[in-house]
C-alpha cells in the first residue's frame, strides 16, 4: 500500500475501534425511549453469528437467541449476560412481536427459509453470506423482500471496507483504461476429509431433523455440522460460494455488473475425495471462465500458494503437475499463472489494481495522491461499518449498501460455476435477464434443489 493508503486505513480503523467502544443506540422511527431501543434476536450463533452479535449489540438489545444446538444458545446466553431468551426452533422467536431485528448466521441451507419467514413476521434482517443456496431461492427471497418492504443486509462486510471501496471506486472512473479481465482469486482451503462412519450418538442438545432442514436425510455425523457443513454440498457449495460471495461481489461492483451477470461460464475443479461416499463433497480447487458483456473476461479460480488450515480436513493434497494442467489447461492467461494471492484484480488497457484485505495495490493507487478523483467523479455509498449502515437503515428505511438483488447478482455467479463444474465441466450459456440457460434443460434443473417437507420454501 501506499504511504497515504496506509495512513487513510489506519485512521479509519483507529476510529472504528475508539467508536466501538461507545454506546450508540440506534431508534426505530417513533421510539423516543432508551426503553424502546430496538430488539435483536439471534439465530444461528456457533460461529460467525457471535461475532455479528458484538458488533449489533452497540444498536440495540439483545432479547433473544435461537440455535438448534442448545449448547451454542446457552453459551451465547452466558457470554452476553442480561435477559436473553432461548429458543431452538427460530419459527418461536419469530412469533415474538417484540423482536424488530434479526441477525441470522445458519449453515447455508437454511438462509433463505429463515429470511423469508423472518421478513414475512415484520422483521428487518441482516443475513450472513452465502446470499442463498440456489439461484431459484435468491428470487424468491427477493421477491418477498420487495413486497415486504423489510430491510436487508448481506454481510458482505468487503462492500464497507475503505479498500475494496477506493479499488472500485479507481476502475469505475477509468484510472485503468477500458476493463478487459478480472481475476477472482480464492485461497486454497483444502476439503479432503472421509469417509466419516455414522457410529455417534446424536447430541441430546441437537436437533438433527431441523439442522438439516430442507435438506436431505443423513445419519448423524459430528462432521455435518458447525463449521465443517460447508464441505457438504447438502448444506452449501463449497469455497466456491463461501468465499466466493465476497469477492465475487466486489468484482461485480467494479464491473458495473452488480445488477447483471455472466452471458457464459465454463468451469473445472478437484474433488479431493473423488465422489467416494461418507466423504465430503465439493472441490477444493477449481477454475472457471466466466464471459461478460463489452468483451470483459471474469476468471474465478484457486490460488495454490495459499493454503489455509480449516478444520475437519486431513490435510492438503499435493496438486500433481498433470492435476494443475488439466484444471487450468493451455488456454489459461499468464496473469492467472502469476498471481499468487487471493483477491481482485482488475486490469485494463492502461493498468490494472489488485485489492484483498491486505492491501490495495497498483499504479493508479500509488498516484492517487498526486491526481485525485474529481468531484464530480462516481462514488460508492459510503459506509464504514456494515453492521451500522445496516441499522441505520433500518432507522431510515433506506437501502443498505450491500441489499438482496445485489447479492443474489453476485452469488449467481458462484452458483453458476458450481452448475458447470458438476456437469462435467461443460461451457453453459447463460441469459442474466431471464436468468436461464437458454435451451439447457439439464443446467436449468440445477437452478434449484429437491427440498425435503415439512421445510419446504
Amino acid at each position: 500500500m501506499s504511504k497515504i493508503n496506509r495512513r487513510v486505513f489506519l485512521s479509519a480503523a483507529t476510529a472504528l475501534t475508539l467508536s466501538s467502544a461507545l454506546p450508540s443506540p440506534v431508534y426505530l422511527k417513533g421510539k423516543d425511549s432508551a426503553n424502546e431501543r430496538l430488539r435483536i434476536g439471534c439465530i444461528g450463533v456457533g460461529g460467525m453469528g457471535t461475532g455479528d452479535a458484538h458488533a449489533a449489540r452497540r444498536f440495540g438489545e439483545i432479547a433473544a437467541v435461537c440455535d438448534v444446538d442448545l449448547r451454542h444458545a446457552e453459551k451465547f446466553k452466558n457470554d452476553f449476560g442480561g435477559k436473553i431468551d432461548v429458543y431452538q426452533d427460530y419459527r418461536k422467536l419469530l412469533d415474538r412481536q417484540d423482536i424488530d431485528v434479526v441477525i441470522q448466521a445458519t449453515p447455508d441451507h437454511w438462509h433463505t427459509k429463515i429470511n423469508m419467514d423472518a421478513c414475512l413476521a415484520g422483521k428487518d434482517v441482516y443475513g450472513e453470506k452465502p446470499f442463498t443456496l440456489t439461484i431459484r431461492e435468491g428470487q424468491k427471497l427477493c421477491k418477498v423482500l420487495k413486497e415486504t418492504g423489510r430491510v436487508f443486509q448481506t454481510g458482505t462486510q468487503q462492500r464497507s471496507d475503505k479498500r475494496f471501496q477506493t479499488a472500485v471506486e479507481l476502475v469505475r472512473n477509468g484510472r485503468i483504461g477500458k476493463l478487459k479481465r478480472v481475476l477472482v482469486a480464492l485461497p486454497y482451503y483444502s476439503s479432503w476429509g472421509g469417509p466419516f462412519t455414522p457410529d455417534a450418538e446424536v447430541p441430546n442438545e441437537l436437533d438433527w431433523d431441523l439442522y438439516q432442514g430442507q435438506a436431505p436425510v443423513h445419519p448423524y455425523i459430528p462432521q455435518r455440522t458447525h463449521q465443517i457443513f460447508r464441505w457438504w454440498y447438502e448444506y452449501a457449495g463449497g469455497m466456491v460460494t463461501d468465499w466466493g460471495n465476497h469477492h465475487m461481489d466486489v468484482a461485480h461492483w467494479g464491473m458495473d455488473m452488480d445488477r447483471s451477470g455472466p452471458l457464459s461460464v465454463e468451469g473445472r475443479a478437484i474433488f479431493p475425495n473423488e465422489g467416494k461416499p461418507d466423504c465430503f463433497n465439493t472441490p477444493d480447487r477449481f477454475y472457471a471462465v466466466l464471459k461478460y458483456p463489452g468483451d470483459v473476461e471474469l476468471f474465478f479460480y484457486t490460488v495454490f500458494a495459499e493454503k489455509p488450515g480449516f478444520t475437519g480436513s486431513i490435510g492438503h493434497q499435493e496438486t500433481t503437475k498433470e492435476q494443475f494442467d488439466g484444471l487450468f489447461g493451455k488456454e489459461c492467461p499468464q496473469d492467472v499463472h502469476d498471481n499468487k494471492r487471493n483477491g481482485i484484480m482488475f486490469i485494463g488497457d492502461q493498468g490494472r489494481i489488485f485489492v484483498n484485505r491486505g492491501g490495495l495495490f497498483g499504479k493508479p493507487v500509488e498516484e492517487l495522491q498526486e491526481n485525485p478523483l474529481p468531484e464530480n467523479a462516481w462514488r460508492v455509498r459510503p459506509s464504514d461499518n456494515h453492521m451500522k449502515n445496516f441499522f441505520d437503515c433500518v432507522r431510515s428505511r433506506e437501502t443498505p449498501v450491500a441489499p438482496a438483488d445485489i447479492e443474489h447478482r453476485s452469488v449467481s455467479a458462484c452458483h453458476l460455476t458450481n452448475i458447470s463444474i458438476r456437469l462435467g465441466g461443460r461451457k453453459l450459456e447463460w441469459n442474466p435477464e431471464k436468468e436461464v440457460f437458454p435451451g439447457d434443460a439439464e443446467a436449468n434443473a440445477m437452478l434449484t434443489r429437491e427440498q425435503r417437507e415439512p421445510y419446504r420454501i
